[in-house]
């Protein structure tokens, strides 16, 4: 059979199974990412059918798909409400990084591993999932609740501290000299305050430019500014998705409302694919001898994600619900924690940290929706409740 004709019957044939296990997730009332992730397992290595022409497709596609869903998060907010929220979150942002990601190196020096492979679990464990949180965040239809920018300065401010992280690992990992290293950090830096720049200073204009009254044209231009800004910031160490979004946050007025209403269809279809990629890209034949190690990370660090994502609704002033939102929603890890498990792996350290890695994220990732819907049940919210609503004590009389 030619590749081509392969690639179309199994894309198609995957395409509709998880249309399948959408209908299925909406019918129960819970999320299809799990179902996702599990088709992703079943047709990748070592599966039950394992692809032979389309993983290629699914890479790019899951690529794509962060980039859009991080696109249209940007879209929903104005570069004024970024900053201030980034400016009233920076000690939650540094607090997020305290409890996060000392557990993770914590964990790799009781596992007697090398320093370069500690600092990598360090960012393993720290980073959440921009691309999972912003479809949770979505599906659970919280776009508009008061603890939303909260989660959204927390991502942000983590993926904006990859632009820091990310060339120093990459220093210490092919044992690069201290300059090297500063330059590279330099650059990142340079790139992602001249993008804050022009999404600040220069978003109106930006919007002015794109053609709103054509639908095609504006579709292409939207799509078109982000992908390509995206892969410049990614080409100096930046994470795409800050270019992604910063992209998103530029652009305002009616050009945003109608860009978002034209782009929807499309990040839904790659924010399934990027699901299925994540899964395929897992051997479960890797997975199981960490099974156990990986579990107690996930434990562990499931449980410090909650408390600083609750601290940090908390200093906002959310009301106890939200804080709980807040702090579930943000479990999650994924496609950094897999880019830095990838770039320690690579260059030789550790040969068990991606197996490891892939095996904690995959967890975290099935948790995280299904922890992020605990705060809407009606039992939980009996229980936050409760402290406030019951009677205050009749203090006994005294002579």
């Amino acid at each position: 059979m030619h590749e081509t004709t392969q690639l179309l019957i199994e894309v198609g044939a995957l395409l509709l199974v998880l249309s399948v296990l959408g209908r299925v997730a909406a019918r129960f009332g819970f999320s299809a990412i799990p179902l996702y992730l599990l088709a992703g397992l079943a047709v990748g290595e070592g599966g039950l059918l394992p692809l032979q022409a389309s993983e290629e497709f699914f890479e790019v596609g899951s690529q794509i798909g962060v980039i859009l869903l991080l696109a249209m998060l940007g879209l929903e907010y104005s570069a004024e409400e970024l900053m201030s929220n980034l400016k009233t979150s920076r000690l939650s942002g540094i607090l997020d990084g305290v409890f996060n990601a000392i557990p993770g190196a914590l964990f790799a020096i009781l596992l007697g591993w090398e320093p370069a492979a500690v600092v990598a679990l360090a960012g393993v464990t720290w980073v959440s999932s921009s691309g999972v949180i912003a479809k949770v965040v979505r599906d659970l239809g919280r776009l508009g609740n008061r603890e939303t920018p909260v989660i959204l300065s927390i991502l942000v401010m983590e993926d904006l501290a990859m632009a820091f992280y990310l060339p120093v690992l990459s220093a210490l990992v092919i044992g690069a000299g201290l300059m090297q290293g500063a330059i590279t950090v330099a650059i990142a830096v340079a790139v992602v305050v001249t993008i804050l720049y022009v999404a600040l200073r220069h978003g109106r204009f930006l919007s002015r430019l794109l053609p709103n009254k054509n639908a095609e044209a504006l579709l292409l231009g939207v799509v078109g500014l982000t992908m390509l800004v995206a892969g410049l910031a990614e080409a100096v160490n930046v994470s795409a998705a800050v270019g992604a979004f910063l992209v998103g946050i530029a652009i305002s007025g009616p050009v945003a409302h109608q860009s978002a209403q034209l782009i929807t269809p499309l990040r839904d279809l790659f924010a399934a694919v990027f699901f299925v990629f994540f899964g395929i890209s897992t051997s479960p034949a890797d997975i199981i001898p960490v099974l156990l190690p990986a579990f107690a990370l996930a434990v562990l660090t499931i449980g410090t994600k909650a408390f600083s994502g609750y601290m940090a609704a908390k200093r906002a002033g959310i009301a106890a619900p939200g804080r709980w939102r807040t702090g579930l929603a943000l479990t999650p890890r994924g496609e950094f924690s897999i880019v830095i498990a990838g770039l320690a792996v690579g260059a030789g350290i550790e040969p068990m940290l991606a197996p490891l890695a892939t095996a904690y994220v995959l967890m975290t990732i099935i948790a995280g929706p299904l922890l992020a819907r605990v705060p809407d049940t009606a039992w939980f919210k009996a229980r936050v409740r409760k402290p406030a609503s019951a009677p205050p004590t009749t203090p006994v009389a005294t002579r």
